[in-house]
C-alpha cells in the first residue's frame, strides 16, 4: 500500500561542548536507533559536532581537525544504513570558517550546506567566526576524502520526496532560503539550529515555523540544541519541533537533562495536493528569480511499514485541526452563518424568516442562527415563522421538542398538518399509500417545501434552508423537496459541527432552553417520513441507511480537502476510528460514500446561496464537478482494499 508518508526525525543529542569524540559518539547511537525506526531523514542541531558555544575556539586547528575526523567516524559507523542525517559542524573554506550543515548517506557526503544569515546582533556574534554562504565562491568541497557539492541551495530528491536543508537564522529572515528551496520543489525543510531561551521566545519560535511551513506548504523539521550546550548566559532548551502546513505535527519535551529523538511521518501526498491547487504557489514560481542551488538525486532510502507502526496522530474530527481551540472554531462558525444571513436579510429587506421546524439537529440549528440574525440586526423575532409540519413519520419526542424550541425563541409558531395534502397527492398521482417507498417519502419533503415557498410568499419573507453538508455530499435530500430554499445556512457544516455548535449554543441558554436542546441532540438523526414503531419511537433512522455521520464527515474532508484515495482514506479511518470500527465497516461506508458522493453531484450543482463555514460544494465555492463524472476509479479503489 503506497500511503504517502515519508519518515522523518529531529534529535537532541548529549554534549560536551567542544569534545567532538564524546559529541560524535552520541550522534552515532541516536543515528542507530532511528535506522531501528525506519526513518527515512534525521537532523541534528546546528553544530552538533563540535557544541555551538565554543566561541573563539572556533578559531583553533585542532578543533577543525577534530571535527573532520570525527565526522569520519561517523560516516564510518553508518556506511551500512541507508538513513539520510544531517550534522552541522565548522568547516575551512578558503582560509574562512563557515557553519554548516553535512548531509550523509551510506558513508558518503551529499551535499554540505552553509548558513546564508549569521545573527550578529545581541547575544549573537556569529560573524566573528563564520564566513555566510555568500561569501564562499566554491560550488564544491573536498571533506572527508570525498568531494561533495557545497551549495545554500540545495535540493536533495529522494524516490518519495524532495527536501532541503538551512541553519538555524535563515529561518527568522526576511527571505529565508528554505523559501527559495520550496519553490525550486523541496517539501520538507530541515533546520539546525542553536535556539537559546528566553521567556516567550517559544511562542514565537512556533508562530515562525508554522507560518514557513504554511506559506512554503511545506514541512518542516526543526533540531536545537539542548541541556550540555546551556553555558556562560545562554540556555538552550532543546527544541525539536515538526510541523507540516500550518500544523504542529511533533514536539520534544523542552529542559529536558536527556537526549530526544522526536520521529513523525510527513504526508507528502498532502503537501503535493495543496500546492496543485494553489495557484499563488505557482505564481510565486513565475515571479520570483530562483537562481543558484543544484540537485543531488538519492536513489536508495529507508522503507518504514506504515501499516505496522504510524508516528503521526491521526484526528477523527479533522474539521477541527490539532491544536485548535474548538470553542473558538464553534464561535468562528456560527458568527459566520448569522452574518452571511444578516447581510442576506439587510441586502433583499425580506420581512420575515420562514423555517420548517422538525424537532431534529439541522432546522434546530437553523432556528438559532436565524434568532440570533434578528438581535443583530434589530428584527422583532416574532418575524421569524417556525412552521411545523407534522407527516406519517413525525413522532411525539420530535413534534414536542419542535414546539417548544420555537416558545423558547419567541418565534412566531404556524403548524400545518401534511397528511391530508399527500393523501390526496398519492391519490392524483394514483400511489398506493401502503407503499412506502421514495414517491411516499420524496412527496411529503417537496410538500413541506412547498408549503414554507408560499408562506414566505405571503409574509414577504425568505425561506431558510436547514440541510447540511454532510447530506449534501450523500445526497441526503430530496431533490426540489428539503434540497431548496432561498437562503442555505447549514450548507457547509458538517453533521458533526452541526452537533458540536447546537451544544456550545445550548450551554449559553436558560436551564429550560438548554434541556430542549440536549433532547434534540440526544434524538436519532431521521427523517421521520416512514411511521413509527408500535411504541412510537423513530423507526427510519439515517445512519442505518447511509452510515455514521462521524466516518463520513472523515470521508468528505480527506477526499475532498486533500484529495486523497479511498485507499488512503481507509487507511487513515482504520488509525482513527480504532477500536470503534471494523475494517469491514470502515470499507462498506466509504465504498458507499463514493458511490453516493458522485451520484448525487447534480442536486450540488444546483444548491442554493449559503456561507461558506469549512468545506463548502457550491458550485459558485470550492467545489465543481460534472454531474455525470464516473465513479468507477473510485469504486475500483475501494474494492482494492485488503
Amino acid at each position: 500500500m503506497e500511503l504517502g508518508f515519508f519518515r522523518v526525525a529531529s534529535a537532541v543529542p548529549a554534549i560536551k561542548v567542544a569534545d567532538c569524540y564524546y559529541n560524535a559518539t552520541k550522534i552515532i547511537e541516536i543515528i542507530k536507533e532511528a535506522q531501528s525506526k525506519n526513518v527515512e531523514v534525521i537532523t541534528f542541531p546546528e553544530l552538533s559536532i563540535t557544541g555551538y558555544t565554543c566561541a573563539d575556539l572556533f578559531f583553533q586547528t585542532l578543533l577543525i581537525n577534530e571535527a573532520e575526523k570525527n565526522l569520519k567516524r561517523i560516516l564510518d559507523e553508518t556506511e551500512n544504513f541507508d538513513i539520510i542525517s544531517i550534522v552541522g559542524m565548522p568547516l575551512e573554506v578558503d582560509n574562512s570558517i563557515i557553519n554548516a550543515a553535512v548531509v550523509i548517506q551510506r558513508g558518503r557526503i551529499l551535499g554540505i550546506v552553509p548558513t546564508t544569515y549569521l545573527p550578529h546582533y545581541k547575544e549573537f556574534n556569529e560573524q566573528r567566526w563564520f564566513a555566510s554562504a555568500p561569501q564562499i565562491k566554491h560550488n564544491d568541497l573536498t571533506l572527508c576524502g570525498q568531494t561533495a557539492p557545497l551549495e545554500a541551495k540545495i535540493l536533495f530528491r529522494t524516490p518519495k520526496a524532495t527536501f532541503s536543508v538551512e541553519i538555524c537564522e535563515d529561518v527568522w529572515a526576511t527571505i529565508a532560503p528554505s523559501t527559495h528551496c520550496a519553490l525550486n520543489g523541496a517539501e520538507v525543510i530541515f533546520n539546525l539550529s542553536a535556539d537559546n531561551e528566553s521567556i516567550g521566545k517559544h511562542k514565537l519560535l512556533l508562530e515562525v515555523l508554522m507560518q514557513q511551513s504554511f506559506k512554503c506548504i511545506c514541512a518542516y523539521v526543526f533540531s536545537s540544541c539542548g541541556f550540555g550546550e546551556s553555558t556562560t548566559d545562554s540556555v538552550f532548551a532543546g527544541n525539536a519541533i515538526i510541523t507540516e502546513f500550518n500544523s504542529l505535527l511533533a514536539e520534544g519535551s523542552r529542559f529536558s537533562l536527556k537526549p530526544q529523538l522526536v520521529i513523525s511521518d510527513i504526508d507528502i501526498d498532502l503537501i503535493r495536493h495543496s500546492r496543485r491547487i494553489n495557484t499563488t504557489y505557482t505564481k510565486s514560481r513565475e515571479l520570483n528569480v530562483l537562481e543558484g542551488g543544484c540537485i543531488v538525486k538519492i536513489d536508495r532510502i529507508n522503507k518504514p511499514d506504515f501499516t505496522e507502526k504510524l508516528y503521526r496522530d491521526i484526528n477523527k474530527d479533522p474539521f477541527y485541526p490539532k491544536g485548535t481551540n474548538k470553542d473558538e472554531l464553534l464561535y468562528d462558525a456560527f458568527n459566520i452563518q448569522t452574518t452571511a444571513l444578516a447581510k442576506r436579510f439587510v441586502h433583499t429587506n425580506a420581512k420575515t424568516a420562514v423555517i420548517g421546524i422538525s424537532g431534529g439537529l439541522d432546522s434546530t440549528l437553523a432556528l438559532l442562527v436565524c434568532a440570533k440574525t434578528f438581535d443583530m440586526i434589530g428584527k422583532d423575532r416574532k418575524d421569524i415563522i417556525g412552521v411545523t409540519m407534522p407527516g406519517f413519520g413525525t413522532t411525539d419526542r420530535t413534534y414536542t421538542n419542535a414546539i417548544e424550541l420555537m416558545k423558547s425563541l419567541g418565534v412566531t409558531i404556524r403548524e400545518i398538518s401534511i397528511k391530508d395534502a399527500c393523501i390526496q397527492h398519492f391519490k392524483d398521482i394514483d400511489h398506493d399509500i401502503t407503499q412506502q417507498d421514495v414517491t411516499y417519502e420524496n412527496s411529503q419533503a417537496r410538500e413541506r417545501t412547498q408549503i414554507l415557498m408560499d408562506i414566505a410568499n405571503q409574509s414577504w419573507g425568505m425561506v431558510v434552508g436547514t440541510g447540511d453538508l454532510s447530506e449534501l455530499a450523500l445526497g441526503w435530500a430530496t431533490y426540489n423537496g428539503d434540497h431548496m430554499s432561498m437562503y442555505g445556512v447549514n450548507a457547509s457544516v458538517p453533521k458533526t459541527m452541526v452537533q458540536d455548535i447546537v451544544r456550545w449554543v445550548a450551554n449559553k441558554m436558560d436551564e429550560k432552553s438548554k434541556n430542549i436542546l440536549l433532547d434534540i441532540l440526544d434524538t436519532p438523526i431521521s427523517p421521520e417520513l416512514i411511521p413509527a414503531d408500535n411504541a412510537g419511537n423513530i423507526k427510519q433512522k439515517t445512519e442505518d441507511l447511509v452510515g455514521p455521520y462521524e466516518l463520513h464527515d472523515f470521508f468528505i474532508y480527506h477526499f475532498v480537502n486533500n484529495g486523497f484515495t479511498p485507499e488512503k482514506i481507509f487507511f487513515l479511518a482504520k488509525e482513527a476510528f480504532a477500536g470503534e470500527y471494523d475494517e469491514a465497516t470502515i470499507k462498506h461506508w466509504l465504498s458507499t460514500f463514493c458511490r453516493r458522493f458522485f451520484n448525487q453531484q447534480f442536486k450540488r450543482s444546483c444548491l442554493p446561496d449559503g456561507p461558506q463555514v469549512s468545506i463548502s460544494l457550491s458550485p459558485r465555492s470550492c467545489w465543481r464537478m460534472p454531474s455525470d463524472a464516473s465513479s468507477a476509479m473510485w469504486l475500483d479503489d475501494c474494492e482494492k482494499i485488503k
